[in-house]
């Protein structure tokens, strides 16, 4: 199980982390003021590369290695759904940010500013939320 568990943990971390910066390198590129104006095409960018290099496959990667353990350790306890359900959410997550990604380099990106920080709140949050799950392992039926 554990060749299973460390590539699941190391990815989630890479994943967790891309969908944590993601937001601010989206708002540092449409906020960045150069002085050289050079045309360039603007759906080749360092946002959409971390995320399409990056955190996607370190999201498939988490995804894929956390569904192994779940076979292998047959486990079914009530504090796993409720990791799953968050992680369902980091997913929803993820799409968002490619969406911001996608609204950035087509509009002028003011109104993209506002859903980034608001992003990086919402998976900071689910990132703690996800670690407390792992680690503490609650049981659940008690605190319902």
């Amino acid at each position: 199980m554990l060749w299973f568990l460390v590539p699941h943990i190391a990815a989630m971390l890479i994943w967790t982390a891309s969908l944590f910066y993601l937001p601010t390198l989206i708002i540092g590129s449409i906020t960045h003021k150069s002085l050289v104006y050079e045309p360039r095409d603007r759906f080749d960018s360092i946002p959409r590369f971390m995320f399409t290099h990056i955190a996607t496959p370190a999201a498939l990667v988490a995804i894929i290695a956390g569904t192994w353990v779940f076979i292998v350790n047959q486990t079914v306890d009530t504090w796993l759904i409720a990791k799953l359900t968050l992680v369902a959410a980091l997913a929803v997550c993820h799409t968002l940010v490619g969406l911001m990604i996608l609204r950035s380099e087509t509009d002028n990106g003011k109104s993209v500013v506002g859903w980034c920080r608001f992003l990086m709140l919402v998976v900071a949050l689910l990132m703690c939320a996800i670690f407390w799950l792992v680690l503490a392992k609650p049981d659940m039926e008690q605190l319902l």
